[in-house]
């Protein structure tokens, strides 16, 4: 069984591209997109629909409904599951999507954790200086108002009687995957922009103002999924901030913004385990790798 990912801005033709090598390879495919794991939300997410995934086995797609948690816990148990599938049904596995920090944690594995999270005895604010003035090198990458991080990093404190740097120094992370196989397309930013325009405009023809209005009546605006982009934009639409138009251009705009960041983080994280390549190439590049 061989295993690759194919990474990429948002909007680059990953999906496509997945779907064309898993017919080619005999693979199933895992969804690397944290928007796609939730029912419901096929619109937004931009997941391909059954038609669309043509056959092809996915896992990462509607794993979860909007107001249930999803976080690298669960993807990996996705990861988990979809690698058994495929080495039961002598398959390989297509590892697709733009969640980056999901992909190096299969790369680079996590350290072991401490159980379940203590309860808090104090503030956040106060467990935060706690900790910052104990370990300010970690914490200093944590936001005062990160009350999850704290929380996590709270319970390595109080249950190993360690800082969590020192925690992580006696519990290096272990990979998952280190021999992963990383593929990235390659689009010229003008015409990714493009791209993104297309894409955003077909989501509103295909309904992704009904979608929303949906999500809403039955979830609230509370669940975090309700905040991503073309969900938080289409319900500014909804409250009468924004025009049709101003809600295609603004949902267009984050979206660019969400590449340019998806595009600097794999470049800074991934650089020295990826070829790139524009996506007719890429193409060729994946099945010779295959056929090895």
């Amino acid at each position: 069984m061989k295993e690759i990912a194919i990474i990429g801005a948002t909007a680059s033709g990953k999906t496509g591209l997945s779907i064309d090598i898993a017919h080619k390879t005999n693979s199933i495919i895992l969804s690397l997109d944290s928007l796609s794991v939730y029912k419901e939300i096929d619109i937004a997410s931009a997941k391909p629909t059954l038609k669309e995934r043509d056959g092809i086995i996915h896992f990462g797609i509607d794993e979860v409904f909007v107001n249930e948690s999803f976080d690298v816990v669960e993807f990996l148990q996705c990861y988990k599951k979809a690698k058994k599938f495929a080495k039961q049904n002598e398959k390989n596995l297509i590892i697709v999507g733009g969640t980056g920090f999901y992909l190096k944690i299969l790369i680079e594995g996590i350290s072991e954790g401490v159980g379940e999270d203590v309860k808090l005895d104090m503030p956040h604010e106060e467990i935060y200086k706690m900790l910052f003035d104990l370990d300010k090198t970690y914490m200093e990458k944590i936001a005062s108002n990160d009350k999850y991080r704290i929380q996590k990093a709270y319970s390595i404190y109080k249950k190993s009687g360690l800082t969590p740097s020192q925690y992580f120094i006696e519990n290096p992370k272990k990979p998952i995957s280190p021999e992963l196989k990383l593929f990235e397309i390659y689009w010229d930013r003008e015409e990714l922009k493009k791209r993104i325009a297309l894409r955003t405009k077909q989501m509103i023809k295909d309904g992704v103002i009904d979608e929303v209005l949906f999500l809403e009546k039955k979830y609230t605006r509370k669940p975090n999924a309700m905040s991503s982009i073309g969900i938080i934009e289409t319900l500014e639409f909804i409250d009468g901030k924004l025009t049709k138009e101003q809600l295609e251009e603004k949902i267009s705009l984050n979206t660019a913004k969400l590449a340019k960041r998806q595009n600097t983080f794999n470049k800074s994280q991934f650089n020295q385990k990826q070829e790139i390549n524009i996506i007719e190439n890429l193409n060729s590049d994946i099945l010779k790798y295959f056929t090895v």
